[in-house]
């Protein structure tokens, strides 16, 4: 075996008790995607990925749920009998980055793992810039709230170059208030290694109205997101969701609970049914992220103020599919200065570079 394909493993292990807030966690601080299902002594239980989560998600599951009840638990591996050549071909059947490695007592030994470029993706992305961010004033006075420095880069920066880095190249920037700022920082973003299209609105169109000033019709599902999301969520696996359920719109959904301080009578007219003490209800919640068929562009009005929620509306009206795709990546609305703030403490986290082994 050769070191230089090997992570150590012992960074992505979690236990079958671990739950799914957990393990999302490690996998995360790794940004590898992927996690291992360990047992007291070091037997390989299962592993987990964030098409597990999502599907696990989906069904029922919630952040506080051990983590043995999404795992894949008959997962693909690589045995220390065989060769490197094995294991590479077993990955490229599946489709696999990493593969993990046990002996003959399905003992854990490593995580395999194959160097490969990102392949470019040809579906645009679309961001909505317009919004005046009255909510983080004084700061926004004077500076478009994309423009608002986190780290040491603006926030539309940053958002920019996580999804080149997934191999996104064509984007189109909605600008509106102190939209000349986001221009000349950006030009058209060949220092990026992407192609920026600016569509510039008149007057504020809301977070889908300028959608209807695409200059011609996408050939591909495309995404659209807000300008003032930081997040880590895998696009690339959103176009692939959307793709898959034959959606025509597919929103990205956060969960979020909330839990009653009282005990909750249940009634059926005056008789009491159930008496629960302080309920946690779980929702989904929109994240402002979207996968678009062009299709869905038919129900988008000419030159005025429509928001994404009606598009759904008026998507489910027709009887076309609308679909759900949990994030479970890092995900945070700055739209307060209490979010900013947090923003700021999550940067160093989340998005410095980190070496990994």
């Amino acid at each position: 075996m050769k070191d230089m394909h090997m992570h150590d493993w012992k960074k992505i292990a979690v236990s079958p008790t671990s739950s799914v807030k957990d393990t999302l966690e490690v996998m995360d601080k790794t940004a590898l995607q992927i996690a291992l299902v360990i047992s007291e002594a070091d037997n390989l239980l299962g592993t987990v990925t964030d098409g597990d989560i999502r599907r696990s998600l989906l069904a029922g599951a919630t952040l506080h749920t051990p983590i043995e009840q999404a795992m894949n638990a008959r997962p693909v591996v690589g045995h220390t009998h065989e060769n490197e050549m094995l294991w590479v071909k077993r990955m490229n059947k599946h489709q696999f980055r990493h593969l993990p490695i046990v002996d003959n007592q399905q003992k854990i030994v490593g995580l395999f793992f194959q160097k490969k470029s990102v392949e470019p993706i040809s579906n645009p992305v679309v961001l909505m810039l317009g919004g005046m961010g009255t909510r983080l004033r004084p700061l926004t006075e004077n500076i478009p709230k994309p423009m608002l420095t986190v780290g040491d880069q603006p926030i539309l920066e940053t958002i920019v170059k996580h999804i080149a880095e997934q191999g996104f190249e064509e984007f189109y920037f909605c600008i509106n208030y102190l939209g000349d700022q986001i221009r000349d920082y950006f030009g058209n973003g060949e220092s990026l290694g992407i192609r920026i299209h600016y569509i510039e609105e008149k007057e504020r169109m809301g977070t889908a109205g300028a959608l209807s000033l695409l200059p011609e019709l996408p050939k591909k599902p495309f995404i659209v997101m807000n300008g003032d999301l930081l997040t880590k969520v895998d696009l690339r696996a959103l176009i692939d969701f959307h793709s898959e359920n034959e959606n025509a719109v597919t929103a990205c959904v956060r969960e979020y609970s909330q839990q009653v301080p009282y005990g909750v009578m249940e009634l059926n007219g005056h008789e009491v049914c159930q008496l629960v003490e302080k309920p946690v209800y779980r929702y989904f919640v929109n994240g402002g992220i979207y996968a678009l068929s062009p299709e869905s562009l038919d129900f988008v009005p000419k030159e005025t103020f429509y928001d994404m929620p009606s598009l759904i509306d008026d998507t489910l009206a027709k009887s076309q599919k609308v679909g759900g795709f949990p994030i479970t990546e890092y995900w945070m609305d700055i739209g307060q200065m209490p979010d900013y703030y947090q923003a700021q403490a999550d940067y160093e986290v989340h998005f410095q570079k980190r070496k990994l082994s």
